[in-house]
């Protein structure tokens, strides 16, 4: 009896020492698990500095280059892209202004490669160019500057072009319909009406003695 009593106390003074000892390492591990956590947080806070909001000439600055970036534009289209995202307009044309005088807006360089682009990639013409360049906020003064590289030779060869590209797909039809499609379509480009109807008709006339020198060389004696 007596040794199944110190067997039994022993086991309980060890079980005692042994629960004291795994809550004294769990109570240790948790507060170094918990300092560790609130030693990443104070760090992370301390990291994490809060930037000082932009100005409105820095925001301003900012949109600017970010659209001027992609491709060029001009003072109407920055100014009205700062007016959408709420830059005062004097902080707007400070900005602008600014721009212009070191070159990054340029109305006039914008103008006339508008004018070449369009002219050669879409076979607009002056008309039709001229109301792009004002829908863009572009002055008139340099809108009539930059259509000045087009002249009317230039301008009614590209008209011919474009007929001839188009001809081919209208036959079948009544003269008088292909007339109206072909004329239509430089209308659309801003050819003026006389000038489209004139290279329609000399169009169609060119095509039709061509198709009669083609029957005459397979037909020969008739």
């Amino acid at each position: 009896m007596r040794e199944q009593e110190r067997d039994g106390g022993s086991s309980g003074r060890e079980g005692r020492r042994g629960g004291g000892r795994t809550r004294r390492r769990e109570d240790g591990r948790e507060g170094r698990r918990e300092d560790g956590l609130e030693g990443r947080r104070d760090g992370g806070r301390e990291g994490r500095q809060e930037l000082p909001p932009q100005s409105p000439e820095e925001q301003a600055r900012a949109i600017c280059l970010r659209l001027l970036t992609g491709m060029p534009r001009t003072r109407r289209q920055l100014a009205d892209a700062l007016e959408k995202r709420g830059i005062p307009e004097e902080v707007s044309h400070e900005v602008l202004s600014r721009y212009e005088e070191v070159g990054l807006i340029d109305d006039a360089a914008f103008a006339g490669a508008w004018v070449e682009s369009r002219h050669r990639g879409r076979g607009l013409a002056r008309r039709a160019l001229a109301q792009e360049l004002r829908t863009k906020g572009v002055h008139a003064t340099l809108v009539q500057e930059a259509l000045e590289q087009l002249d009317s030779d230039q301008e009614e060869q590209t008209a011919r072009e474009l007929v001839e590209r188009k001809l081919r797909a209208t036959r079948g039809l009544e003269r008088d319909k292909r007339i109206r499609r072909l004329a239509g379509m430089l209308a659309r480009k801003g050819y003026p009406e006389g000038m489209a109807l004139r290279v329609v008709r000399r169009a169609l006339e060119q095509e039709g003695a061509e198709g009669a020198d083609e029957d005459d060389l397979g037909y020969p004696g008739f």
